[in-house]
């Protein structure tokens, strides 16, 4: 073997020359990773698959149809062109689904609070964020659950406003000290979107208290004609009980919000082996015709009005019954219904990243792992759950939090794949290095320009020596996430919404947050 040559750079000296070259922050354009970027390179349907479950979508709407409409639906979607059986079930034509499809809301924005976080979910445009109402937060080294409050609510919300990769941020868990359901939905709504100016999703269970948080968004936004330009929260709708049944109470809240100037995620959450069919392919045609029942709804109440097509494709453990959101079979679920939502050019929201572990452990980063690159490859529009959920939803823990951060950031590396240019393949390059450099390419300029723009670095991962690793105590991925947190929880206060508005929204409104727990100190 022949020996280094002496103008190889010791391994020390190259990574902080690494480390230099890394320290000028690159535009967003330049970075590696961005949010937006292109996937739909994994297909797991062919096209005539798509074409099928399409077809059996539309026989299942129009010959076995919706129960429990609201009157107010039924009204509107018969007024439309659907029809009211003996029996009380509203069938849908297939040319009224195939003419609201055609005429339905297509390329809106999801706004931010600040315009530099809005979001362009359509094509085959990936984003990635949160979502749950989970019960329980994770203490992640003891792997203790206790209930989840309003303040946990906040804190995540402050905490997702500084990762780079998650784009945008609906409620996670549920504030379980807040036993009034009114003042449960106002508050999530308030500590969501003080603790972020992100997009934000949150969902009610009463218009009248969705009704009273469009108030507090009028606030915040300078008034309602301001909201409506640029609506900054979108309603999660749980419209249906699957199978086939609508949910009256939801409904309802989705006349409001569609009323109300609200982009509604028209959420279908049938679980194959119990509230859809154990076929995959079969699950697939149940939550499409749920959700193209939902289109019909929300355009027979405002034509037009911005609707996310939720195919959120649940899956059971056939062996217990329970959820299994880790599962191989849901990612191939929801990277399939990143398909069927790019066939009707609809904004598609799909879930992915619903571990079965119940802290963040090796289950935990496989799980989540294999999920996320097959949906983010698949081209899923907005990937709910992503991040930080345990337990099949059960659970959430902060530091799982930042670690999926870094989890997605590397994923989103996959779907970005490999530019193969005149210029990447760089033929000048080599021939300088072969011919007249010095035999390697790590002091070359291609690799100084390349360091930021076409490599990703895990912001918790490790990648030292061991011996280094001994050297700084052997800490785990996990006590790197608890070091990292300790410092955003204690210096992160966000103050987009200025004092005036808080304390008139505090004057007129049941905050349940202390304006004590909202500053440093």
């Amino acid at each position: 073997m022949s020996a280094i040559p002496e103008t190889i750079p010791r391994r020390g000296g190259a990574r902080e020359a690494r480390r230099a070259a890394r320290s000028a922050e690159l535009p967003d354009h330049l970075k590696p990773v961005r949010p937006g970027m292109n996937g739909g390179r994994y297909k797991p349907l062919s096209e005539a698959d798509v074409l099928k479950i399409h077809h059996a979508a539309l026989d299942a709407l129009e010959t076995i149809g919706f129960a429990d409409a609201p009157q107010s639906g039924i009204d509107a979607m018969v007024k439309m062109g659907a029809k009211l059986t003996d029996s009380g079930r509203l069938l849908f034509p297939r040319a009224l689904v195939e003419d609201t499809v055609a005429n339905a809301a297509r390329h809106f924005v999801l706004h931010g609070q600040d315009p530099k976080y809005d979001m362009e979910p359509w094509g085959d445009k990936v984003y990635f964020g949160t979502a749950g109402a989970a019960v329980h937060m994770v203490d992640a080294k003891t792997g203790a659950y206790r209930e989840s409050t309003t303040q946990d609510l906040y804190n995540i919300a402050r905490v997702v406003d500084t990762l780079e990769h998650l784009h945008f941020y609906q409620r996670s868990v549920v504030c379980r000290d807040l036993p009034l359901p009114e003042e449960m939905d106002f508050n999530t709504t308030y500590a969501c979107v003080s603790g972020t100016t992100k997009h934000v999703g949150a969902s009610w269970v009463a218009p009248e208290h969705l009704e009273q948080s469009l108030k507090m968004l009028h606030m915040i936004a300078g008034g309602e004609d301001k909201w409506r330009e640029r609506p900054f929260v979108s309603q999660s709708n749980c419209f249906v009980v699957p199978p086939m049944k609508f949910a009256f109470d939801a409904c309802k809240c989705l006349e409001v919000a569609v009323r109300g100037g609200m982009p509604v995620l028209l959420l279908s959450a049938g679980q194959a082996g119990a509230t859809a069919p154990a076929s995959l392919a079969a699950a697939l045609v149940q939550e499409t015709a749920e959700c193209l029942a939902g289109l019909v709804y929300v355009n027979a109440i405002k034509p037009k009005a911005p609707a996310m097509f939720g195919t959120w494709c649940f899956v059971s453990d056939l062996r217990t019954g329970a959820m299994s959101g880790g599962s191989p079979e849901q990612a191939l679920l929801s990277a399939a219904s990143a398909q069927i939502s790019r066939y009707y050019d609809l904004t598609g929201g799909t879930a992915s990243g619903m571990t079965d572990s119940k802290v963040p452990d090796a289950q935990c980063g496989m799980e989540r792992a294999y999920n996320h690159a097959l949906v983010g490859n698949a081209g899923a529009n907005l990937i709910y759950e992503s991040a930080g959920m345990m337990a099949s939803l059960m659970g959430f823990s902060l530091e799982s939090l930042l670690i999926d951060n870094d989890l997605i950031g590397a994923v989103q590396r996959t779907i970005r794949g490999i530019e193969v240019t005149d210029e990447s393949i760089s033929l000048d390059t080599m021939r300088q290095v072969c011919l007249e450099g010095p035999g390697h390419y790590l002091g070359s300029d291609q690799t100084l320009q390349l360091m930021q723009r076409d490599y990703i670095y895990p912001t918790l991962g490790d990648r030292s020596s061991p011996n280094q690793w001994e050297e700084r105590g052997r800490p785990s991925l996990v006590d790197r996430a608890s070091t990292k947190l300790e410092g955003i929880l204690s210096t992160h206060y966000p103050t987009h919404i200025p004092q005036h508005i808080d304390e008139a929204i505090r004057a007129q409104f049941p905050v349940r947050l202390p304006r004590e727990a909202m500053r440093a100190g």
